[in-house]
């Protein structure tokens, strides 16, 4: 009898923590890489559903990434966007930055190894990619520092930028520094890389991120979301190889090679000395709001709200061990009693 309450104690211990799991999506901005390491291991090692979460990882239409528009518009909860969430949010979009996975942005410039741009001054009559100012415009603000006029820049506006780069039709390309410089190596081209990070433009990227509404009417199941997201991310950097073994699983038609490669070029990007992981400041993000010309004026208005402020985190944290705690002992209490019962039966009997 002893073991049947106990068995029966353990299912519905459970069978409640699998029907209490709560779905959620997360948007990515491009498709399955290592960038996204960290949501994969906060999954795979069941840091989500620790937390009471079933988490559903969703990649972006190559064509059509559009990861704010999914989360305004309540196809998910969450998404990783990119600094220019600043000025989204500027414009009034209520969206809410959780978390800078990224201290410094990984896009840059590419170049052939042969060409004889060397600094963003020598961009001067260069022809380059299309770039527009929403992602990526610290590459822009990189030259308009040095004094280069980008609107007077010839621009490229192909259909096929890769071999149009090999082939030497333009001279400069936006790139992603894990993505492309990697593929023109594979095709034997060499290149370098010029980027905003070593001249001193350190903006944010790839921001978790949720809407207004989701954080201002679920704010626990935001703050756990957050920090088993975080903790994943922990993990995978602190545990590569697993990392990526779990990785290639959701980007199989990558090679182990080739997401090696991404996790080198990108963990310095990832760390920065004495700045914790996801970290961000209203300072840092005045000063980014300050180096694309935005108004500070609204910068002050929206930062209370723009910014995700983690003071509940340890009251939150507390009540969901307390609410497991009450639990525990509703179930426990009845089999006590009837263990005692039963020994007292048992004594009188003999």
């Amino acid at each position: 009898m002893k073991h049947r309450l106990l068995s029966l104690f353990f299912i519905v211990f459970i069978s409640s923590n699998v029907v209490a799991l709560e779905p959620v999506s997360l948007q990515l901005k491009w498709v399955h890489q290592f960038q996204f390491a960290g949501y994969y291991l906060a999954k795979h090692k069941g840091f989500y559903r620790e937390v009471g979460l079933d988490v559903s990882i969703v990649p972006a239409q190559k064509h059509n990434p559009d990861e704010q528009f999914k989360v305004l518009s309540g196809q998910a909860q969450f998404g990783v966007t990119h600094s220019g969430i600043l000025e989204q949010r500027l414009l009034g979009k209520p969206l809410v930055a959780l978390a800078a996975i990224f201290q410094s942005s990984p896009y840059c410039w590419m170049v052939r190894a042969d060409s004889d741009i060397y600094l963003p001054k020598d961009f001067h009559n260069k022809k380059i990619s299309h770039l527009g100012r929403s992602e990526g415009a610290e590459l822009v603000l990189m030259l308009e520092r040095a004094g280069i006029n980008v609107t007077k820049l010839p621009i490229y506006s192909g259909l096929e930028p890769l071999a149009d780069f090999k082939a030497g039709k333009f001279d400069a390309l936006q790139v992603y520094i894990s993505n492309e410089p990697y593929k023109m190596s594979q095709q034997g081209i060499a290149t370098r890389q010029i980027c905003p990070k070593h001249y001193g433009i350190n903006v944010y990227a790839d921001i978790l991120f949720t809407s207004e509404d989701v954080y201002k009417y679920r704010p626990e199941m935001v703050a756990k979301f957050r920090s088993a997201s975080l903790r994943g991310w922990r993990y995978a950097l602190a545990n590569l190889d697993e990392a990526l073994q779990v990785t290639k699983y959701y980007a199989s038609e990558k090679s182990f090679e080739e997401l090696a490669n991404e996790a080198d070029k990108l963990l310095p990007f990832i760390k920065a000395p004495g700045i914790p992981l996801g970290n961000m400041s209203a300072a840092r993000w005045q000063w980014i709001a300050q180096l694309y010309h935005l108004d500070a004026t609204k910068f002050h208005d929206h930062k209370n709200t723009f910014l995700y402020s983690n003071d509940g985190d340890v009251e939150i944290n507390w009540s969901w061990m307390l609410f497991l705690a009450i639990v525990l002992s509703l179930l426990c209490i009845p089999m006590y009693i009837h263990l005692v019962l039963f020994k007292k039966k048992r004594f009188m009997i003999n």
